[in-house]
């Protein structure tokens, strides 16, 4: 029996306890075991048989003798006890993407689903967003990710391919002899949707790096293996890719899997012209000779070949290899250029946590402001505030106010451009808020002249900042609607609005070229997750990544600015 394989053993059976709310410290004994385990360079069999397992710090007595039982029978009692007493479809919950064995045991008692039809059909009925820490943008990645499951093809989200992908780097830095291990592919390039996961691995020896893939627990089956690579079929219905390379050639590796195709073509083209040739082997000179130095780092590579270092988000084949040797490459925005988050959702309305919450989790992130934005009126079915409540709220935040010292709480909302035109609240309600985003939640069907007609009276409107979720897509889910985009964002620019790209990931709306528009319109951006509760807070990234893929930098963006910058924005 492989390491890995004992490994997985372990990695289910905490699963399974942690399901049916047993002791902690067992439950963390039996991962920190299994993390042990797949680490070993020995065999475990050999270990056990040796009676030299105790002597491994993190396996005691009891871990022993489950490995024995596994070594000698093939199978643990207590594993499969619990395999027997806890329904498979269960099983299929605890591994849903973002859900895991608390989440899948509270739905349990909560809702009673046993199955992931069963979690479908309560997602579908709109029961998990009334439930305590859900929300409806929970329920919404529930359907999508149960869906992904069941299609295993296509192209999946960005956010769901990257968790994967983590998650499968940080288990196979821990086997043994592996120095290093990299996201490649699309999902280091950031695009918004991909269609597998790309993982590169730096070791010496190959073949027990790629059994680890093999026998990991997302693994559903092996469906190419070569010398020093593997492609695999995870239970998500994600593809993934791994490939193995010395050490020595980590970084060059890490370039050619990164690509994409065009940005590889180019990058050859260029090269050729200089002397030099670049291929998936390596760079050398014209004829074969090659260089001194050595290993090189990514940013030497692109610096033998006279170019600026060039961002993963860049890399598309495009017009990067020019203005990398032109010097005309922009000084990309970051996450930690960001200073606050303009588009967040309270207990008040749809959203999952408090505003005393969502203020303690901006404050972690090292923000200077966060604007609570809670849906307006007409949207009953999130709770929309009525022009009442949302007075009591800013009387409330004003109270919160008065606690904090280098940061603020922003008086917000997101209020309705109406399916009949017109804003769902009137401007002397509108004055009174530091923040007023503008989006469209009805009417989604409506001809381009009519639903354009509807957001430009809202870009009109000197009480609105900020134009939410433009094209009001859903990736994987619904299309955007028919609204003129260049001509909302042209009259945006005249007007000194700000965009929204929306970091939800299964929005990125504005996407690149539509944030790359805007910002040629005059307008300016504000990236903001819209997030309906804390971890969603976390999603700033993936907005941040759609602004360095148009080539934005940190001054076309609003919320870069400290606070007392971007009130005169606002008020301006």
């Amino acid at each position: 029996m492989h390491n890995v394989e004992i490994a997985r053993a372990f990695y289910e059976l905490a699963d399974l306890l942690e399901f049916k709310g047993d002791q902690f410290f067992k439950i963390r004994a039996y991962r920190q075991a299994a993390r042990v385990i797949a680490g070993l360079e020995d065999p475990v069999e050999e270990l056990y048989r040796e009676k030299t397992l105790i002597r491994i710090p993190g396996i005691g007595k009891n871990i022993v003798s489950k490995i024995g039982e596994l070594v000698e029978k093939g199978s643990m009692e207590k594993l499969e006890n619990l395999r027997t007493e806890i329904p498979s479809g269960l099983l299929e919950i605890m591994a849903l993407p973002g859900i895991g064995p608390k989440r899948a045991a509270f739905l349990y008692q909560e809702l009673g689903v046993k199955s992931l039809d069963d979690l479908e059909s309560a997602a579908r009925d709109r029961k998990v967003r009334f439930l305590k820490g859900m929300g409806a943008k929970t329920e919404l990645d529930i359907i999508n990710n149960i869906n992904m499951i069941k299609r295993r093809s296509g192209s999946f989200l960005l956010s769901v391919a990257r968790d994967l992908a983590l998650d499968l780097c940080r288990y196979i830095k821990g086997m043994p002899g592996v120095v290093r291990v990299e996201v490649a592919g699309s999902v280091r390039r950031w695009r918004e949707t991909v269609e597998d996961v790309d993982l590169l691995a730096g070791c010496s020896h190959f073949g027990p790096v790629l059994d680890a893939l093999a026998h990991h627990p997302r693994t559903r089956e092996i469906t190419e293996r070569g010398d020093n690579y593997i492609r695999v079929m995870t239970w998500w219905g994600i593809p993934v890719e791994m490939v193995a390379v010395d050490p020595d050639n980590f970084e060059h590796a890490l370039l050619w899997e990164t690509g994409s195709e065009g940005h590889l073509k180019a990058l050859s083209r260029h090269a050729l012209a200089n002397d030099w040739e670049f291929t998936r082997q390596g760079m050398s000179l014209k004829g074969g000779e090659a260089p001194a130095g050595g290993p090189w780092s990514e940013e030497e590579i692109y610096s033998r070949l006279s170019l600026n270092y060039i961002p993963p988000e860049l890399r598309e084949g495009a017009e990067e290899v020019d203005n990398a040797l032109s010097g005309k490459l922009p000084r990309l925005v970051t996450t930690d250029d960001i200073q606050g988050d303009l588009h967040i959702h309270s207990r008040w309305s749809d959203g999952a946590a408090d505003i005393e919450e969502i203020a303690a989790r901006a404050r972690e992130k090292g923000y200077s402001y966060a604007a609570v934005t809670d849906h307006s009126r007409s949207l009953k079915i999130a709770g929309g505030l009525t022009a009442e409540r949302l007075a009591e709220q800013y009387e409330w935040i004003d109270r919160l106010n008065e606690q904090y010292e280098g940061f603020k709480v922003l008086k917000g909302i997101e209020v309705d451009i109406l399916a009949g035109g017109g804003l769902d609240f009137e401007d002397e309600i509108l004055s009174r808020a530091d923040v007023v985003v503008a989006s469209v939640h009805s009417g989604f069907r409506q001809d381009r002249e009519t639903i354009t007609g509807r957001i430009m009276e809202a870009v009109k409107n000197p009480h609105v900042d900020i134009v939410g979720h433009l094209t009001g897509r859903l990736l994987g889910h619904r299309e955007g609607y028919a609204v003129d985009v260049e001509s909302v964002l042209e009259e945006a620019g005249k007007r000194g609005k700000i965009m929204e790209i929306n970091s939800s990931p299964d929005r990125l709306d504005l996407n690149e070229k539509h944030a790359r528009m805007a910002v040629e319109c005059g307008a300016r951006i504000a990236i903001n997750t819209d997030a309906h509760d804390l971890k969603r807070m976390d999603q700033m990234e993936y907005g941040v990544a759609v602004a360095r893929r148009a080539g934005l930098e940190p001054r076309h963006i609003v919320n870069t600015l400290d606070l007392e910058s971007l009130l005169e924005v606002l008020k301006g």
